[in-house]
């Protein structure tokens, strides 16, 4: 018997067991046991058999990792950016109560944008730990691989579990000159996907021209997700040259990337599909001039059928389910006009006036939620203002805009300060019970006018004994928003406060310890930032989201 045979014929004993299948008589010794001699048997030619291991052909070194030259981190940003991608689960028994120490996960994607904005780069240490973070959570991913750059990325392609990270759009490959034609052209056509979409965003933003046309050498080849992803990228610096192209991508055969098409020619005041859109949307929306108790009215007659030309325009023919036909379609095409049709359109009225025209038979909502949509898609702050109304407004009565998502997606078109004073001031006149979204698009740290009408809002909450879980959400955001030099200002808040009659049992309790967790993440987040930048505290940044 081979000692092939004999090793073949051992594992089939161990599965079937001894009593099934006798070991070979070759490893039976006088009186023992079959199990017993079936383990020394398997002992005796597990060793056998890698002392007869033919030595493996080496392989092939990875290349070196690529150079990246950003900047050493200082030690003590090391050390904290150690801290942060730390575990720092809660302590068991705790019941969900935060207690009064900072909670370092929420801060890292702070960290990272502080540290990329500097220009560091990822110390080599931490990469694995970096990339792990990144993999767990899709809203570090952006920030993580940036940082991580180059090295990163060439750390990737060794762990499966990190693939994500070379189909991610990624800032940190290490990409040739844009003049250099040859280099482009063969890391356009052999790199990885990240590395061709962040090739295609440094090509467009230096020679939207050049962009263009090396998209359209491998476009009818790409899958129909990396068009997308690719037509995607156009939204930077998009102009009226890049009509000629998403006209073309109108006839795509993937039903997303037509429809990506659409609403980037949408987006283009002066493109044929805006006119196009236009002219459908002026047949469905008019003025009636009859004077009535109220005045001029808008008169709405939604299309009756989504034909072959406005479905390759971009009209999706199919509503959500519990959504009518008509007014879907009506929807989608008030969106992609052009606001500056409606003041002439409806007797040359500012977007003010046309917002509080009457509209007849219930059609107010659905032609409002189009123009919000529209104000967005083509960044028009002034039609922005006018929909949102007064913060003070009800929501439920403002003159356009009445779902707090919507007003949220308004108040990303207006200038930063101007945002923050709208909430500041939808806060003082309604509260903290709605204002989480909007809170959300601010910029970051807050101004010092709405930071404080957060804080006054959260102190008259605590005043009234309110459930100060209720509140847990804003002052979430209030720990990474709020300008670190107030710290100091809110040490008074951090007192145990007499709870008043009816209170929830404990909420003072509860209160004094979020205050106190909110003054020491404000600390923590000077120094992270003093450690980055040796500057102090009042440097302003991106909305509350990023």
């Amino acid at each position: 018997m081979t000692r092939t045979t004999l090793w073949e014929d051992l594992v089939t004993s161990a599965l079937l067991g001894t009593d099934r299948r006798t070991p070979p008589a070759d490893v039976m010794a006088p009186g023992q046991d079959a199990p017993v001699a079936l383990l020394d048997a398997a002992a005796l030619h597990t060793l056998r058999r890698r002392a007869g291991l033919l030595p493996a052909r080496a392989a092939a070194r990875p290349e070196p990792a690529p150079h990246d030259g950003r900047r050493e981190l200082p030690e003590p940003a090391r050390r904290r950016l150690s801290q942060l991608l730390a575990d720092r689960s809660a302590p068991a028994g705790t019941g969900g109560r935060r207690g009064t120490a900072p909670d370092l996960t929420e801060l890292l994607p702070q960290w990272l944008t502080t540290a990329n904005d500097e220009g560091y780069r990822a110390p080599a240490a931490a990469l694995p730990a970096l990339l792990d973070a990144a993999r767990g959570r899709n809203d570090l991913r952006p920030h993580a691989l940036a940082f991580a750059g180059p090295r990163g990325l060439w750390l990737a392609r060794f762990n499966p579990d990190w693939k994500f990270a070379l189909r991610g759009a990624s800032g940190g490959a290490v990409l040739p000159g844009v003049r250099d034609t040859e280099a482009v052209e063969q890391l356009w056509e052999q790199g990885l996907f990240a590395e061709r979409v962040a090739l295609l965003a440094a090509v467009r933003a230096q020679d939207a021209t050049a962009a263009r046309a090396l998209l359209a050498t491998t476009w009818p080849t790409e899958r129909a997700e990396d068009r997308l992803m690719f037509l995607d990228s156009l939204r930077a610096g998009l102009s009226d040259l890049d009509e000629p192209f998403l006209e073309d991508a109108l006839s795509d055969r993937s039903r997303n990337v037509r429809a990506t098409a659409a609403e980037l020619l949408s987006a283009l005041p002066n493109s044929a599909l805006a006119a196009r859109m236009a002219a459908r949307a002026a047949t469905c929306v008019s003025l009636d001039r009859t004077e009535g108790p109220t005045g001029p009215t808008v008169v709405v007659e939604a299309p009756h059928e989504c034909d072959a030309d406005m479905q390759r325009d971009g009209v999706s023919p199919t509503p959500p389910s519990g959504r009518g036909e008509r007014s879907w379609w009506l929807g989608q095409l008030v969106e992609a006009t052009p606001l500056s049709v409606w003041s002439g359109r409806l007797g040359d009225r500012t977007p003010e006036e046309i917002v509080t025209l009457p509209v007849l038979d219930g059609w107010t909502d659905e032609l409002h939620a189009a123009w919000c949509r529209a104000a967005v898609r083509q960044r028009d702050s002034h039609w922005a203002r006018a929909l949102l109304g007064p913060p003070a407004a009800s929501p439920a009565t403002g003159p356009g805009a009445s779902s707090l998502a919507e007003r949220a997606k308004l108040l990303a078109t207006l200038p930063a300060a101007e945002r923050a004073a709208w909430v500041a001031g939808f806060i003082a006149a309604h509260g903290l019970s709605e204002a989480f979204q909007l809170l959300g698009v601010c910029a970051v740290p807050w101004s010092e006018p709405l930071g404080r009408a957060v804080v006054d809002a959260l102190d008259i909450a605590r005043d009234g004994g309110s459930y100060p879980w209720s509140f847990s959400g804003v002052m979430g955001l209030a720990e990474r928003c709020l300008n670190p030099a107030e710290a100091s200002r809110l040490e008074i808040l951090t007192a145990t406060p007499d709870e008043p009659e009816g209170a929830s049992p404990g909420a003072g309790g509860y209160w004094s310890e979020a205050f106190q967790r909110l003054v020491s993440t404000l600390r923590l987040r000077a120094a992270m930032l003093s450690e980055l930048t040796g500057e102090g505290s009042t440097r302003t940044g991106s909305p509350a989201g990023d």
